[in-house]
């Protein structure tokens, strides 16, 4: 009597290595691009509404503008290049962030190979991906409305373009880590349209009324907005105007690192 067969069982498949870190992060980063362009709601902050701002302030006559001797499209679209940083780092990122973190999803993209940083450079270089598509279309818009850039000022442009995105970014995660995805939906919205009207983004601070030129001077959005009309115009970038910006960009970083909560 022959013993019960015996199976010699298959070899088991050897696990699956994780991808490269900067291959996950390439591909986190072009995932939140994606995410961002094919969202209507997204395109309609990020691309639409820097788009009217551009046409409707650069064509029309009804509203009066004291551009110093430049044309209405110079002297509005180094401003409009600002908004569409803010509203991509900062208003489409803190909601899309504010709502990823109510529904469970940083927690668990936390404990995959990703990991927490992963995740972060993934959704910062995913907003630098926006931000490409974004100035290629006002630019393109602008040229076609007769805008002529300081082309020596680009390089500085792109740097103060980055730096802007920083401090904008770490502002998103700072709100989206704190208050309530419905909250950061509500604030995110108003702080941009506040920061546009009165925050010296597109019209310098010192044409403000009032006590708004001494406030914007001072804040994110009017360093930005100096800074990038500064490099693009060929007056230069005021060193007080990346002061202040790098000044809100450690401010920021610092608080959204300390209380940022990922549930």
């Amino acid at each position: 009597m022959t013993g019960p067969a015996t199976t010699t069982p298959a070899p088991a498949a050897p696990a699956q290595a994780a991808a490269p870190a900067l291959r996950r992060i390439a591909a986190q980063a072009a995932f939140e691009s994606r995410t961002i362009l094919r969202n209507g709601e997204q395109l309609l902050v990020t691309i639409a509404l820097p788009l009217f701002l551009l046409v409707g302030v650069a064509r029309a006559t009804i509203v009066e503008l004291d551009t110093a001797g430049a044309t209405r499209i110079d002297f509005t679209t180094p401003g409009v290049i600002a908004v569409a940083i803010m509203s991509t780092a900062f208003t489409s990122q803190a909601i899309a962030t504010a709502f990823d973190r109510r529904n469970g999803v940083l927690r668990l993209m936390a404990t995959t190979p990703l990991g927490r940083g992963g995740l972060l450079a993934g959704k910062v270089l995913g907003v630098l991906g926006v931000e490409v598509v974004q100035a290629v279309v006002l630019t393109a818009v602008a040229v076609a409305l007769g805008w002529r850039p300081h082309l020596a000022g680009i390089p500085a442009a792109i740097g103060v373009a980055l730096l802007g995105t920083a401090a904008f970014t770490a502002l998103a995660l700072l709100l989206a880590g704190v208050l309530r995805a419905e909250g950061v939906l509500a604030l995110s919205n108003l702080l941009l349209v506040l920061l546009i009207v009165g925050g010296g983004v597109l019209v310098p601070p010192d044409r403000l009324p009032g006590g708004l030129a001494q406030v914007a001077a001072w804040l994110p959005s009017g360093a930005l907005g100096e800074a990038m009309r500064g490099a693009l115009s060929g007056s230069g970038v005021p060193p007080l105007a990346v002061l202040v910006l790098a000044g809100w960009t450690a401010l920021l970083a610092w608080g959204a690192s300390r209380l940022f909560r990922w549930q």
